[in-house]
């Protein structure tokens, strides 16, 4: 299996997706090899040490690499500038993308497996090589499309890299509907070449204590609404900022919170100044682990505002923390959900109608996170980890 991030080291959704399904194919008795890039300095030992070795049948292999979730070429060029001579794998992005390519061929040719399956458009072309090496059956899975990331405007390269794999593959699984009609619309693949497998959770312990200054905050009445994900084109924080503005001048007792970072956080951070919100919404940087949890757990309603969003495990993750939910009809997780909120991203008025409800309504917002969070217990890793089994079962038994 090619990834390209891994828990504690991940930015994104990807990062958690791989180790929730990881995780439970093993548990299924499937035995995977990891290949993941990453930086040296250190790393490798606790990296192993904290999140890989005590997840049974699972084997990482790792590749010197300055790949990670969410690059863009501008950043990589950025980060070169910054890495020791002896740490760069590749001269630029794409051909750091290259070279994990031809790294794949040998980790291929020494790694004893039945079926290759590499997540996402920097994996792809390490899947290809694979393939070429093994003549084993290749299986790309979808968590993002680059008409996705850039909201319908994207990088060319990028673009022909996610294209050449799709038409490589034996499987194609997609993370939703929403994303296979993407990849039936603008990479020209057949629709039965696709398996749509929901994303899930892990359905352990959320219900975290509050932090004493998110106690304060709602000692003294205030509402809260949160924002979490990277703060980028695609996940709609200008939206939220605009829909924030609606929200104050009806009820100036809201607090808005926006947990991540990205491309797009000084933009943003000025929009919601000059709207005069400086006092109304807080950025409380990139958040992951319990800190996490209990920033759902403090919330009366979270909001996913994205453009296009392929899935949304954060919505998931604040469900199963008990906080109703508002998301994108042009999300992916809208498919699984019956107890949540629907609207158009770009339907400011509808979203801030919505708000106003829920933080007006303890009944309101106190039935949405009890169904909601019984909509969610069917939505699982185990579940996805079944369907990734049968798919593997049938495509090695198409490939003898």
């Amino acid at each position: 299996m090619f990834g390209w991030e891994f828990p504690p080291h991940n930015s994104g959704g990807l990062g958690m997706a791989c180790y929730g399904l990881t995780k439970s194919l093993s548990r299924s008795e499937v035995s995977v090899t990891f290949v993941l890039p990453k930086k040296l300095g250190g790393l490798e030992h606790d990296f192993m040490k904290i999140v890989f070795a005590n997840i049974r049948n699972i084997k990482f292999r790792s590749v010197t690499s300055l790949i990670h979730p969410y690059i863009t070429s501008e950043l990589y060029d950025e980060y070169l500038l910054k890495t020791p001579e002896n740490e760069i794998y590749g001269l630029n992005l794409f051909d750091e993308v290259r070279r994990y390519g031809l790294q794949a061929r040998v980790i291929a040719a020494e790694e004893e497996h039945d079926v290759i399956h590499a997540h996402d458009w920097l994996s792809f072309r390490a899947g290809m090589e694979a393939k070429r090496i093994s003549g084993k059956p290749l299986i790309v899975h979808v968590h993002a499309t680059e008409f996705d990331r850039t909201a319908g405007h994207p990088n060319q390269y990028i673009y022909e890299e996610e294209r050449r794999g799709l038409h490589a593959a034996d499987c194609i699984i997609a993370v939703s509907q929403h994303t296979k009609n993407v990849i039936v619309e603008h990479y020209g693949i057949a629709p039965e070449a696709i398996m749509v497998v929901h994303n899930g959770i892990d359905h352990k312990d959320y219900r975290h204590e509050l932090p004493a200054a998110l106690s304060n905050i709602r000692a003294q009445g205030k509402k809260i609404v949160l924002f979490v994900g990277r703060i980028t084109i695609q996940k709609g924080p200008d939206y939220f900022i605009k829909v924030a503005k609606r929200v104050l001048e009806y009820d100036p007792n809201v607090l808005f919170i926006i947990s991540g970072s990205g491309d797009m956080e000084h933009q943003i951070i000025r929009l919601a100044s000059d709207m005069g919100l400086g006092d109304k919404i807080v950025f409380a940087g990139f958040v992951r682990g319990d800190e996490l949890l209990k920033l759902y757990r403090a919330a009366d309603l979270y909001v996913m505002p994205s453009i296009s969003e392929p899935f949304g495990l954060t919505a998931l993750e604040a469900l199963a923390n008990g906080t109703p939910i508002l998301v994108s009809k042009q999300s992916g997780v809208s498919e699984v959900l019956t107890h949540a909120l629907k609207s158009d991203f770009w339907d400011v008025d509808d979203m801030a109608d919505k708000i106003i409800n829920v933080v007006g309504s303890n009944a309101l917002r106190d039935t949405l996170g009890e169904l909601g969070a019984k909509d969610v217990e069917h939505v699982t890793w185990e579940s996805a980890a079944g369907k990734c089994t049968q798919i593997y079962e049938d495509i090695i038994n198409r490939a003898d």
